[in-house]
């Protein structure tokens, strides 16, 4: 009992650390766009995203180094599939919507071409180095390439309001704390939840499936949520979709170089057509400037319980 309320500790610490973190990263970056003349979506491309897949990164390098390659591509995999599905859905259900920035069209094709990069990678059966190298070169290139459009001025877009003080000394500052606690906060939940459903006699195929994948999600859900209560859609929406390029292009690029390659399971091929399928669903929805309603909302969160159903075999019994 004592252990499981330990657990239940770890559980509440990781989640108000996730949103406190998330509201820190979320008015930082929102301080820095206005700062630096920028577009808060190209931050929320940028700076938000990459904090927001730390823990994605640190998953990615432990399972090159242990020797399981499989985590470190089924992680990725499935956090791209929960980013949109489960973050953007949530999202949705609680009144974001998508965004009408110019920027949010090229973003989006991002997404499809990180995507394919991937497809191609999981039915040769390989990541090589240098296709790790390559996918690391053309992320750097984009993100300079959204940099300077923003700076000169081509993309339209509005400055949304901060509580921060507009102050580039504290916007650092808060972005840097909001991503150690948005960090710690997913360690915490993800062990303490891990440890309720050990306890409780859940399978290690299902805590893996739905608790730990989920788990290097939380970042991301985090910054959303607070950015969608906020109004602030340019970074809710740039932070997906950053989010999903960085994991393929940032992640899988820097284990590919960590493990000289990195073998990808035939079994992988059912997924990466989940991901394209969802990574498409949400682009069409992006460049054809349609709504983010409830309803779609709630579709989506229920099409995501649906494949974790479907992967943790509980349908196997009524089929």
């Amino acid at each position: 009992m004592d252990g499981t309320l330990v657990d239940l500790a770890f559980v509440l610490c990781g989640f108000a650390l996730l949103m406190f973190g998330g509201e820190s990263l979320v008015q930082g970056a929102t301080r820095i766009s206005q700062s630096l003349n920028v577009s808060p979506l190209v931050v929320g491309f940028t700076v938000v995203a990459i904090g927001t897949s730390l823990p994605e990164l640190a998953v990615a390098i432990e399972a090159i180094e242990s020797e399981a390659p499989n985590i470190a591509v089924g992680g990725v995999l499935g956090s791209n599939v929960a980013n949109v599905m489960l973050v953007l859905g949530a999202a949705a259900v609680l009144g974001a919507r998508s965004d009408s920035e110019i920027g949010v069209s090229r973003d989006a094709l991002a997404v499809v071409v990180a995507t394919l990069f991937m497809a191609i990678f999981v039915y040769y059966g390989e990541v090589p180095l240098l296709g790790g190298v390559t996918m690391l070169t053309c992320l750097v290139c984009y993100y300079y390439y959204t940099y300077s459009i923003a700076i000169a001025g081509e993309d339209a877009y509005e400055f949304e309001d901060s509580w921060l003080p507009n102050k580039m000394s504290l916007a650092i500052p808060a972005c840097a704390v909001g991503g150690v606690m948005i960090w710690y906060g997913a360690e915490l939940l993800v062990t303490g939840s891990t440890n309720i459903a050990e306890t409780f006699g859940v399978s290690e195929a299902v805590i893996g499936l739905t608790m730990v994948a989920l788990g290097t999600s939380l970042p991301e859900l985090a910054v959303t949520l607070v950015a969608g209560f906020r109004g602030q859609a340019g970074v809710a929406v740039g932070n997906v979709l950053g989010s999903n390029v960085m994991n393929i292009m940032g992640i899988i690029g820097i284990a590919s170089i960590f493990g000289n390659g990195i073998p990808v399971d035939s079994e992988f091929q059912r997924d990466i057509v989940v991901v394209m399928a969802t990574s498409g669903f949400v682009v069409w929805i992006l460049m054809s400037n349609r709504e983010f309603t409830k309803n779609m909302g709630s579709m989506m969160i229920l099409t995501y319980l649906l494949y974790m159903t479907y992967l943790s075999g509980f349908l196997d019994g009524l089929f």
